[in-house]
């Protein structure tokens, strides 16, 4: 199974993996499936870094690419299908991150993992993370 991580589902494997159920956890540490971590995570989290809403213990570049060489993820590029699909969305949510998430779970036909209710608003699937 394929499934799309939501950038806080992502940090917390490594940095909080008890907030993640044991559902959520096996699912993750299970190695048949395989784990996407779209572009818009490390650019969600470089600007929580650079606005002060976020504390790393490292470079952004450090912190993106030591975790994703741990939690063994398939990087997942923005196309311009994407972007598109993104603003074609409902305006249930205004991140642009989130939305731009959903958007390459339709597009990709993959579950997305997340504790954002928020995403139940739109058409895709959404395994519990917590």
């Amino acid at each position: 199974m394929r499934v799309l991580l939501d950038t806080q589902v992502w940090i917390w494997m490594r940095n909080a993996p008890g907030r993640l159920s044991a559902k959520a956890r096996r699912l993750l540490t299970d190695q048949r499936n395989e784990l996407v971590l779209s572009a818009a995570t490390p650019w969600e989290i470089a600007i929580k870094v650079s606005v002060g809403k976020l504390r790393l213990p490292c470079s952004v570049a450090e912190f993106v690419a030591s975790r994703a060489l741990a939690t063994r993820v398939t990087p997942l590029a923005i196309t311009q299908l994407h972007a598109i699909e993104s603003a074609e969305l409902p305006w249930h949510h205004r991140d642009p991150f989130d939305r731009v998430l959903v958007a390459q779970a339709r597009l990709e036909g993959v579950p997305l993992m997340s504790n954002d209710d928020v995403f139940a608003a739109y058409d895709v699937e959404v395994l519990r993370a917590t």
